[in-house]
């Protein structure tokens, strides 16, 4: 029977636990009402017979037929048979006509017996047939409130007798009326239910029809609200369309993963391709013998040393990106390990890189105007912060090397250092030619240069030094922020957060601090 049920739709069976309920409800009411019917007109049958019993006591025996008749003319189905102390009839009123069942089967109620009754009516079985009777006997001479004339001497007692087929007809018809009501009740309620649940339910049809759609492979398909926040169906809506809008967002950080790591692999496998041709193509002409003089061996050599140093530093910065993207992406079953590239923390000023990147724009051109400001101006101002030096030399290295790299020769630079808020602000601002907006979007991806061509002029580089620059200030906990419109110069700003009061510098990493166990995962 349970396996039945489950096979059947849910729809299906909450109307037929409803139509259940509902069933045995009527059932339960109809057969209180039965109960309470039968039992309230079988307390006014005991009142009439007990009423009827307490005449009989006062009068006489009849004499002849004809009293009988205009004596109970008043009570329908009902007999009086006088009897005495041993039982025997002495007198009876009889009905005018038959009584149902041939009358009450009495039994033989001698004078001990009735007085063991004390008065209280009960119920016997007719002579034949399915009839039943209400029978009380009293004894005749017992006080009465009743004076009654022209009695004879009292002895013996009164046999009193209603037939009870008027109470069975009434409560019958009470029950038929009501399975008849409650039937057609069932009906209509069935009906309505129907479409009340089909209507209830109509939420889970759209989960499921929007499910089926995400199956497919339609990932931006959200169920609608068609319940309200406070219901099952509204909270099971919203929390379903938060879970397909976390898949959604996974599904689309995956496909933009593979697609970047599709790019890298092109773009590593190109920038490593290149340098290696042009190694090959030097030792093939000195294995070709194409390289006659001392002069254009040392050439060659030389520039089999450049590209060997050029390849031996994108693999570097390659490996580095590496390393920091397996720290960036740690999850907490891995925050028990060591980092892959840890940081040598301790207290620094930033004023001291600021015053090095003076020196190294000056070194690099110097023909360009070079000033030390503070952020955005004004005076420069100290900048506590609590990081690896040698990384950050290396961030303030690319971020100037860009800054002269890609502004015309003699463009004013400016190198800002200070605080701002809970920050450690450092600059590194040009008025070159700045970048459009999608090349400002896209100015941290690897190997990405706003030359499409690929050049290998000069300043030219591989695209993975503001990559960099991104992965090392994450690393220490702050962020990278650039300034650019076309025509208006680059300004980059790395931020930093000022270290707490006495805080120590062996304190945790600050990538554990930033993403936390229970957020590493995220990166």
């Amino acid at each position: 029977m349970g396996r039945a049920l489950t096979r059947l739709s849910l729809r299906t069976r909450l109307l037929c636990l409803s139509m259940a309920l509902v069933s045995v409800g009527l059932l339960a009411a109809g057969v209180v009402v039965s109960t309470t019917l039968r039992d309230y007109l079988q307390d006014r049958m005991d009142s009439r017979l007990a009423l009827t019993a307490e005449i009989a006591c006062r009068v006489a025996p009849p004499p002849e037929p004809p009293h009988s008749v205009r004596l109970l003319s008043f009570f329908e189905s009902t007999t009086v048979t006088y009897v005495d102390d041993r039982g025997a009839p002495d007198g009876a009123f009889g009905a005018t006509a038959a009584p149902p069942g041939g009358g009450p089967a009495l039994p033989r109620l001698d004078r001990q017996t009735v007085l063991a009754t004390h008065g209280r009516p009960f119920t016997v079985r007719a002579h034949h047939g399915d009839h039943t009777w209400r029978v009380i006997t009293v004894p005749r001479d017992e006080p009465r409130d009743l004076p009654m004339a022209a009695t004879s001497e009292r002895s013996g007692s009164v046999i009193v007798a209603s037939s009870l087929d008027a109470v069975e007809a009434t409560v019958t018809r009470t029950r038929y009326v009501s399975l008849t009501a409650g039937a057609a009740l069932i009906a209509v309620l069935a009906v309505a239910g129907w479409f009340a649940v089909r209507s209830g339910l109509r939420p889970l049809t759209r989960i499921q029809e929007t499910t089926a759609a995400i199956t497919a492979g339609d990932y931006s398909q959200r169920i609608p609200e068609l319940a309200g926040p406070h219901t099952e169906v509204g909270r099971l809506t919203e929390y379903l369309n938060r879970m397909l809008a976390r898949i959604d967002t996974a599904f689309r950080a995956r496909a933009e993963a593979e697609a970047r790591m599709r790019r890298f692999f092109a773009d590593g496998s190109h920038e490593l391709r290149t340098p290696l041709v042009g190694i090959k193509g030097y030792t093939d002409l000195y294995r070709m013998g194409a390289l006659p003089t001392r002069q254009d061996i040392d050439h060659t050599m030389r520039r089999i040393a450049e590209e060997s140093e050029r390849l031996t530093q994108l693999v570097e910065d390659m490996l580095l990106l590496a390393r920091l993207d397996e720290d960036a992406h740690r999850t907490a079953a891995d925050a028990h390990q060591p980092l892959a590239f840890p940081l040598d923390l301790a207290p620094m000023d930033l004023r001291t890189l600021a015053a090095d990147a003076l020196h190294d724009v000056r070194a690099l051109d110097a023909t360009r105007e070079v000033t030390l400001t503070g952020p955005g101006g004004g005076r420069p101002a100290s900048a506590p912060a609590l990081a690896d030096e040698a990384r950050l030399r290396q961030v303030v290295t690319n971020l100037v090397g860009n800054a002269v790299a890609h502004s015309p020769s003699g463009t004013a630079v400016r190198i800002g250092v200070g605080t701002e808020g809970a920050y450690a602000v450092l600059e590194v601002a040009d008025r070159g030619p700045g970048l459009s907006p999608e090349e400002r979007q896209r100015v941290f991806e690897r190997f990405y240069r706003a030359d499409d061509s690929r050049s290998r002029t000069a300043g030219g580089g591989s695209g993975l030094g503001l990559a960099i620059v991104h992965s090392l200030v994450s690393a220490h906990g702050g962020r990278v922020d650039i300034d650019t419109a076309p025509g208006e110069g680059c300004t980059f700003r790395v931020l930093l957060p000022l270290p707490s009061p006495g805080e120590e510098p062996d304190r945790a990493d600050p990538r554990e601090r930033a993403n936390g166990p229970e957020d590493a995962g995220e990166g």
